[in-house]
């Protein structure tokens, strides 16, 4: 029977140990994180699916520590599998297994490498992303590629909605891969890595709207920082909200006055620095979802200046 080590977490490694099971793979331990009390947890347990299946669970502050490698090559495993676990894993861990260590990412690799590939996929305005399982090498998300699958990102789909896709994905991927990585006839190809670029994590405060920005760009960042992420903010003469849901309007309706919101009895329409108008649909405002048909009561009918 064949042996796995899995580092995991969030809903990536919730459905990709899933389908390791579903395989058959006898899971010697699971290795996972504690939840940080400061994030909003809205994802599916790693532990707690480990538990169910009496699977042992490891959460060790740093799983590079000569100790802890010690601990896991004595488990005799074949591979090593990573899905969405935050920490690094160091190349003398990655070799404490037999038949090779293999990671999930978020993206069509080598495109966004790195930190939260979807929702920089969804700022920089691609159409398409993906999940790509690769071997995993010590320099981040550039080991050869074993299989990918592709998903659209639709004109006007936030970060969750990708985040499931992406998830779907992911579960395809490693069910259709898995067999040949078992029988060791999986074909692999090296990454070009001129094709993509790496990226780092976001902070709350990179989400604050530029108004200056075109429509479309700022269309992008508040779908793809939408909870349950923080959300794109700004305030409204001076009152801080936060946008988490907009419609861009069509390019041929355009002003010359950006970074003001016209608020109508039945519309509030921001105005963005190329001339494109952008529909507020949902907004968070003194700690309340605030919906398009309420935001003229919430905040009034008139011409107001936006700032970030």
């Amino acid at each position: 029977m064949t042996r796995a080590l899995v580092f995991a977490y969030h809903n990536v490694g919730y459905r990709c140990l899933q389908v390791l099971l579903a395989h058959g793979v006898e899971i010697v331990a699971v290795i996972t994180h504690d939840n940080n009390p400061t994030e909003n947890i809205w994802f599916e347990s790693v532990e707690k699916l480990a538990g169910l299946h009496r699977i042992p669970v490891m959460k060790p502050e740093d799983p590079n520590t000569p100790e802890f490698i010690f601990a896991i090559a004595a488990l005799n495993a074949d591979f090593l599998f990573s899905f969405y676990y935050r920490l690094m894993l160091k190349p003398a861990l990655l070799a404490a297994v037999r038949q090779g260590a293999f990671n999930m990412h978020g993206s069509l690799l080598p495109k966004y490498r790195g930190r939260v590939p979807i929702n920089w996929a969804i700022i920089k305005g691609e159409t398409e992303t993906g999940a790509t399982l690769h071997e995993m090498v010590e320099k981040p998300d550039a080991g050869r590629i074993v299989d990918q699958t592709t998903v659209p990102i639709l004109p006007n789909d936030n970060a969750h909605n990708v985040f499931q896709k992406v998830t779907l994905a992911a579960e395809i991927t490693l069910n259709r891969a898995l067999p040949d990585l078992i029988n060791g006839t999986a074909q692999m190809h090296t990454q070009d890595l001129t094709k993509g670029s790496y990226f780092g994590g976001r902070k709350p405060a990179d989400g604050v709207i530029d108004w200056r920005e075109s429509g479309q760009n700022i269309h992008n960042l508040i779908r793809a920082v939408a909870p349950p992420y923080p959300g794109a903010t700004t305030s409204i003469a001076g009152k801080p909200i936060i946008i988490i849901k907009s419609l861009l309007a069509p390019a041929r309706f355009t002003h010359n006055n950006p970074g003001f919101l016209n608020v109508s009895s039945e519309r509030c329409i921001a105005l963005c620095g190329d001339g494109r108008m952008l529909r507020i649909l949902e907004a968070i405002i003194d700690g309340k979802l605030v919906e398009e048909p309420q935001l003229p009561i919430m905040i009034g009918v008139g011409v107001y200046p936006l700032a970030a």
